[in-house]
């Protein structure tokens, strides 16, 4: 029973961070309507620009805010000079735009960090406990708690601010907000601003939770978290947090605790086929 309740927290974690991932696609895709499968590249660079100014600093609050600011600044980039021109084009177009982005980035992570795994040696500032004989890491709380004040900030945006309610107006209807006095195109840029500092976060996370930092590190959420959104509902920010979050756990259960013979990566795609025959819009997302 302790095997099972530690393999739950691990799973949990891994839930959570796949949130973290995945928040930042499903908030793109919920107003442009485009795959951001980029997002895993700038997943990366926050990994390794925390990195980065960790090693010259070794302060991690200066390499969470720095990493979070070159992630927001480099998200706006992507979508001016690469999304913004192909929004006339058929939606495949920006995706294959997105998926080059992706490539280029990793190739350039790689020419100027090395194609080597670097470790992350940090220290998260979180403490640990036990509970009922099952000890919860410094690291584990870390993640529990980091991810659940940016669960909770976001929600608070997105719902109770007016910057929220002008994001879901320009979700439902882009023309119509902006011709109601809404700046659609800067909504669109804050978007990716929060979806990429968000992202620079779980970077830092996984590359001090699993020690290691490398130019492939995004090449499996990817493609895991466009899953994750369509077993959530394609734009529901709440369905892809809980996906995620049921995905760590099924991994962490069915892969490292019953011992299924599965490929860990696998699940993701066996769950978005179940999903879809049972519920086509997903488990929170609405009929259109």
């Amino acid at each position: 029973m302790q095997l099972f309740l530690e393999q739950m927290l691990n799973g949990l974690a891994i839930g959570a961070i796949y949130a973290l991932i995945t928040l930042g696609l499903a908030l793109v895709y919920g107003i442009l309507r485009i795959l951001h499968v980029a997002h895993a590249a700038i997943y990366t660079v926050g990994a390794y620009v925390g990195l980065a100014i960790f090693s010259s600093t070794h302060s991690l609050a200066l390499s969470v805010t720095g990493s979070m600011l070159f992630c927001a600044i480099l998200g706006v980039l992507i979508e001016r000079f690469v999304y913004y021109p192909l929004l006339k084009f058929p939606p495949y177009v920006p995706l294959i735009g997105s998926i080059a982005c992706l490539l280029a980035i990793e190739e350039l992570c790689r020419m100027v960090a090395g194609p080597y795994i670097l470790s992350f040696p940090a220290e998260l500032p979180f403490p640990s406990f036990t509970i009922g004989g099952i000890v919860i890491s410094s690291t584990l709380s870390a993640v529990y708690g980091i991810s659940a004040g940016v669960l909770l900030l976001l929600w608070i945006i997105t719902t109770k601010t007016e910057l929220g309610l002008a994001m879901r107006a320009t979700s439902q209807d882009m023309a119509i907000a902006s011709s109601m006095g809404i700046n659609s195109h800067w909504i669109i840029s804050v978007t990716f601003m929060i979806g990429s500092a968000v992202a620079a976060i779980a970077g830092i996370l996984v590359g001090i939770y699993y020690n290691q930092v490398y130019p492939t590190m995004g090449a499996v959420p990817a493609y895991k978290t466009l899953a994750l959104i369509v077993v959530g509902g394609l734009g529901s920010v709440p369905g892809a947090v809980l996906a995620s979050i049921l995905l760590g756990i099924a991994e962490t259960l069915l892969i490292g605790y019953a011992g299924i013979p599965l490929p860990r990566d696998a699940l993701a795609f066996i769950a978005m086929i179940a999903v879809l025959l049972w519920r086509p819009q997903g488990l929170l997302g609405g009929r259109r």
